[in-house]
C-alpha cells in the first residue's frame, strides 16, 4: 500500500492556490490513503513581477521551474494554468490529466464604462497579453493601450490607481476568486478568441510514475481533454506560444469537434482565422489540420 503523500507543485499566487486546493480536494478520495499535500514553487514570471512577459521571452515562465521541482521528485504532480504551459514537451513528463474546463472568455472590467462598445475615442485600456493586445487593436485601432503585470487582485487594484478606462482579465481567474461581480462585461469570442487552453487546469506528472498517474487520471474530462488537445496541436504545429497572438475557441457536438483558430500582426493590423471540424476522437489530427489551414491562408508570413 502506498500512502506516500501526494505532493501538487504550484504557483503562490492568490488563482494558483485556489486551482490547487480545487485539485488536492478532488484526488484526496481517489488517492487514499496517500494523503495530498502543496509544494509551494516560485517560477520565473513570480520573481520578476515588472518586465512584459514579451519579453521575458515567454516559454515557460509560469511553469518551468514546477518541471523542475517534478523531474527531481521535490512534487509528484504539477497543477499548471494551461494556457500558461507550452506545446514542447518535457522529455520524462507528460500531461496526463485535464479536469472539466472553467469559463474560457475574457472579461472587460471598467469602473467607468459599462460595455467595450462605449469606450471613448483614444480610451486607455491594461493588459499583459499579446494576443489581447492584438485583437482590442484590431478591433478599436485608436485605443492605448498600456502593459500591465501582477495577480488579479494587483491588476484590479491598477485599475483605480491608474485611472485607466478599463482593464482585461480572464473571466475563469474572477469567477474561480469569488470576483465575478468585477465583471463589466464577458468580451465576443467571435473577435476577442481566448488563448490556446484558457480557462483549463492542466495535471502534468513524470511518465515513470504510475501510481501518481492513476490518481490524477480519475480526474480528467474526456471532452476538455479533447479539445484542449486540438487547441495545443494547432498551437504546435502554427510553432506559436506566448510571443505571437494566436486564440481559438472549440467545442464538442456529438462526437464532432469544431475549433476556429485566428493568428494576427502583434500590431493587430491583419489577421488570418479558419475554423475547421473533425471527429472528437482524432483531435490531434484536427488541430494540425486547422493549423495547416491557417497556414495557407497566410499565417506563415505573421508567424515569421
Amino acid at each position: 500500500m502506498n500512502d506516500t503523500p501526494l505532493r501538487l507543485g504550484t504557483r503562490g499566487s492568490p488563482l494558483a492556490l485556489w486551482q490547487a486546493h480545487f485539485i488536492a480536494d478532488r484526488l484526496r478520495p481517489v488517492a487514499a490513503p496517500r494523503p495530498v499535500e502543496l509544494v509551494l514553487i516560485e517560477t520565473h514570471g513570480d520573481r520578476d513581477r515588472a518586465t512584459p512577459l514579451a519579453a521575458m521571452g515567454g516559454f515557460g515562465v509560469f511553469t518551468k521551474a514546477i518541471q523542475t521541482a517534478l523531474r527531481d521528485n521535490r512534487a509528484d504532480a504539477a497543477v499548471h494554468s494551461l494556457k500558461d504551459l507550452p506545446t514542447i514537451p518535457e522529455p520524462g513528463l507528460e500531461l496526463v490529466a485535464v479536469p472539466p474546463r472553467g469559463p474560457t472568455g475574457d472579461a472587460f472590467v471598467s469602473l467607468k464604462h459599462r460595455r467595450f462598445d462605449a469606450l471613448p475615442q483614444g480610451g486607455v485600456v491594461g493588459t499583459s497579453s499579446l494576443r489581447r493586445r492584438a485583437m482590442l487593436a484590431n478591433r478599436r485601432p485608436d485605443l492605448t493601450l498600456i502593459d500591465l503585470r501582477g495577480n488579479v487582485e494587483t491588476r484590479l487594484r491598477k485599475l483605480e490607481e491608474n485611472d485607466l478606462d478599463a482593464i482585461i482579465l480572464a473571466e475563469a481567474g474572477l469567477v474561480r476568486l469569488g470576483l465575478a461581480d468585477r465583471i463589466t462585461e464577458v468580451l465576443d469570442a467571435t473577435w476577442m478568441l481566448p488563448a490556446v487552453g484558457q480557462g483549463a487546469i492542466g495535471l502534468e506528472c513524470r511518465s515513470d510514475d504510475a501510481d501518481t498517474i492513476d490518481a490524477v487520471l480519475a480526474l480528467t474530462d474526456a471532452d476538455t481533454f479533447a479539445r484542449v488537445t486540438a487547441e495545443r496541436a494547432m498551437l504546435a504545429a502554427l510553432g506559436g506560444g506566448c510571443l505571437v497572438p494566436i486564440g481559438t475557441t472549440s467545442k464538442i457536438d456529438g462526437g464532432t469537434l469544431t475549433i476556429r483558430g485566428m493568428v494576427l500582426s502583434p500590431d493587430g493590423r491583419r489577421k488570418v482565422s479558419a475554423t475547421h471540424v473533425g471527429p472528437a476522437d482524432a483531435p490531434l489530427a484536427t488541430g494540425q489540420e486547422l493549423a495547416a489551414m491557417l497556414l495557407a491562408e497566410g499565417a506563415a508570413e505573421l508567424l515569421a
